[in-house]
């Protein structure tokens, strides 16, 4: 992967990442991983306003109501609508349809927690956005970014099986989703140093054996339980890089 990200690409397909999101069924229960993972940032920090970049088909919105302002700004029309229903009655909640960097200026000031979840690794350009971040940051904000591992279990057992040639190939599920970078840790900290960031806390969660329709097929035939899931979630704390994402925490320097 070329680390140096082209601000000037062509912007992610968003309707076309939106019909493969809701037609991939796995991206369900590793969205909910990611889901618990981001809710105990949230338990563990109680930040008092929050930024949400992208909510995708469920909003941490609907699963955390202790916040005093929680502002979910998301680009495609239909995660957006689908947000609004939800939340609809939610005083403490705002859904803005747009990118952060057509929000930022009506955002202002600084937030407690911005929230970069399942999205830097979509994007071909990550500069604008990364600037209209470092804008809404304060001292004391927390901006937390969790991304696909390249270096996760089931991609280096690819490599060693063949179907790979190095962790950084862009996979199946990458093309379907049209995502054009795949991160290891020390590149996704390279990114964002570039933008002004450090990270004061990172690392992986979720080992995930097999590739998203290879744990389906597993899922759907009963092999995969509950239980193994639940295992997979605590493996991250015997194999703490190989988890199927990484998240880091960072700070504006």
């Amino acid at each position: 992967m070329n680390d140096d990200h082209d601000d000037s690409a062509a912007p992610i397909q968003l309707d076309r990442y939106e019909r493969a999101y809701g037609a991939h069924q796995f991206e369900v229960v590793q969205a909910r991983y990611r889901k618990r993972m981001l809710l105990d940032l949230l338990a563990r920090e109680r930040p008092r306003t929050i930024v949400e970049v992208g909510c995708g088909l469920d909003s941490l919105a609907n699963h955390w109501t202790e916040a005093e302002r929680f502002v979910v700004v998301e680009p495609r029309a239909g995660f957006a609508a689908d947000a609004r229903a939800a939340l609809a009655g939610r005083r403490d909640v705002e859904v803005i349809e747009d990118t952060l960097e057509g929000a930022a200026a009506a955002l202002g000031g600084s937030h407690d927690l911005i929230l970069l979840s399942g999205l830097l690794h979509e994007i071909e350009a990550s500069g604008p956005l990364l600037d209209a971040v470092a804008a809404l940051c304060g001292p004391a904000t927390i901006v937390h970014a969790n991304v696909p591992n390249a270096n996760s279990f089931h991609r280096l057992l690819a490599v060693e099986m063949g179907l790979l040639q190095q962790p950084t190939e862009r996979s199946d599920t990458q093309k379907l989703f049209d995502q054009p970078w795949i991160f290891t840790m020390e590149s996704l900290k390279a990114l964002l140093a570039a933008h002004g960031f450090a990270a004061f806390e990172e690392g992986s969660y979720f080992v995930k054996p097999f590739t998203h329709g290879q744990m389906q097929a597993l899922t759907e035939s009963g092999f995969m339980t509950p239980q193994m899931l639940e295992g997979l979630w605590g493996m991250a704390r015997h194999m703490p890089t190989l988890g199927s994402e990484i998240f880091v925490n960072l700070r504006r320097v």
